[in-house]
């Protein structure tokens, strides 16, 4: 994930219907769900829910699919996944421990796992 696109999702999830959505989605799993179950769920009106779907879409976070009358909404699991990585993999600035590393361990940076990286 790039940092425009890192940019443009955390602004998506600075909202809190938008980060209450996303968490519903993520908990619904695959299936998804519709736009007026999730409407129901946070409490707000269907043209309300619109809005913040299209955010989230926008920013590529979730996902749309038409099924019969209804859309469906679910979570983009690879960019979740991509945005927390951006956030987190901080690995070879000599931060293993911000990835829950003990010290020593997973540390990407060492001499041995840098020269092994590179023969393979």
């Amino acid at each position: 994930m790039d940092e425009r696109q890192a940019l443009m999702s955390f602004a998506a999830l600075s909202q809190e219907t938008r980060l209450s959505v996303v968490r519903t989605l993520v908990v619904a799993g695959p299936e998804g769900m519709a736009a007026g179950a999730i409407a129901d769920k946070m409490g707000v009106s269907p043209s309300n829910i619109s809005f913040h779907l299209k955010e989230l879409e926008r920013s590529g976070l979730i996902a749309q699919r038409r099924e019969s009358r209804s859309i469906l909404y679910r979570a983009d699991y690879d960019a979740l996944s991509g945005l927390v990585k951006f956030l987190m993999h901080d690995c070879c600035s000599g931060h293993p421990r911000v990835l829950g590393f003990p010290e020593g361990e997973g540390d990407c940076c060492s001499t041995e796992t840098s020269e092994a990286n590179q023969h393979a």
